[in-house]
């Protein structure tokens, strides 16, 4: 008989293994739907983890197109990681993605055709307030309400997908598209643009604000008091209390920096690889960052990893549907698998497996 038997402590092997197994779990049950659906599992695998980076026929486009894909994947993932750490449990973060990108959009637009060094910078400033603002919804009324910020949080993705699909089409929608739905393209303003850095390269100012917010949450959890007191009120909510930390002030803190970063996300890519806003702009980057800070295991390093991980699932599963013909309902359904068989595997971090005779009865 199959048993399982609680660790004293947590295995800090386990932890570091857990997300090795589950992708290469992943990689296995994607070869078995791969093959269901009858194409070659080998062949789709490699297709989606080793042609965008080593097959030079795709390259030289797939290897900018990672830290384009990765770029909002760990800034997202970087903020909802201190929240997680804390045990706030912010699930919206496509939906402050999407007011970010629509508040940071709004100000570029309204200052058409005026070109200037600081309307830029103006911009990620105003992304960063409005994610922060549509962030502090389910906390205020989590603080005092007591509302489950779970289900506020993700409610509120589509009342902010119902307000992109009415600025696409009415307030910020182009005067000069004949009548499309979709803004005026950013690609046409310098003054509001995120263009590469470095061409060919797929840097851009997302790309950088990322690491950056990498190192900054690195230094926060490991240095300041603000990072000891999330970690202990994670792993001891009581010993937190008489710490002397808040938690009201905790759950503002944390809800508003993983709503600022979101919001700043949206606006890098609606200014960058996106162009313009749409009804269709945003692409599940909120949601897809959860698995994302899992499994870098809420820390900055391993996020970073896990971003990059990500994106080459994206960038690998598009070109999966190009050249295999898989649906794109596959490709998503392969990613939703690497969470599952985290969640899954997780449990040997904090249970070993036993095997005992079954008594008798």
């Amino acid at each position: 008989m199959i048993r399982l038997e609680k660790r004293p402590s947590p295995s800090k092997a386990w932890t570091y293994a857990t997300p090795l197994l589950a992708v290469l779990l992943t990689m296995i049950a994607g070869g078995i739907l791969f093959a269901i659906l009858g194409k070659d599992p080998f062949e789709s695998i490699r297709t989606i983890f080793w042609d965008p980076l080593f097959n030079a026929q795709f390259a030289s486009y797939s290897r900018p197109q990672l830290l384009v894909k990765a770029g909002p994947l760990i800034l997202i993932a970087i903020g909802l990681s201190l929240g997680f750490r804390a045990g706030i449990w912010n699930i919206g973060a496509e939906g402050q993605y999407i007011i970010g990108a629509i508040c940071g959009a709004a100000l570029g637009l309204a200052l058409y055709p005026t070109e200037s060094r600081l309307i830029f910078p103006a911009m990620v400033l105003a992304g960063a307030l409005g994610g922060w603002a549509w962030a502090m919804i389910p906390a205020i009324l989590k603080t005092h309400f007591r509302t489950n910020e779970i289900l506020v949080s993700l409610l509120l993705v589509y009342v902010a997908e119902q307000l992109l699909a009415s600025m696409a089409l009415g307030l910020l929608r182009n005067p000069e598209g004949g009548g499309f739905p979709g803004s005026r393209n950013f690609r046409d303003y310098p003054a509001a643009a995120n263009p590469e850095l470095f061409e060919g390269t797929g840097m851009h100012w997302g790309v950088v604000a990322a690491l950056i917010a990498v190192i900054f949450a690195y230094v926060l959890l490991s240095r300041h008091m603000l990072g000891f007191q999330i970690r202990v009120t994670g792993q001891s909510p009581r010993a937190a209390r008489f710490s002397g930390v808040s938690p009201t002030r905790l759950i503002l803190v944390c809800m508003g920096i993983s709503g600022a970063l979101a919001g700043m996300a949206g606006l890098f890519e609606v200014t960058g690889p996106a162009g313009q806003i749409s009804i269709d702009f945003n692409v599940g980057y909120g949601f897809t960052a959860i698995i994302v800070a899992f499994l870098g295991r809420l820390h900055p390093i391993g996020i970073l990893l896990a971003g990059l991980l990500m994106a080459l699932t994206y960038i690998g599963g598009e070109l999966a549907q190009l050249m295999l013909g898989l649906p794109a309902a596959a490709i998503q359904l392969f990613q939703g698998m690497l969470l599952f068989f985290l969640l899954a595997v997780d449990v040997l971090t904090n249970f070993r497996i036993r095997l005992a005779k079954r008594e008798a009865a």
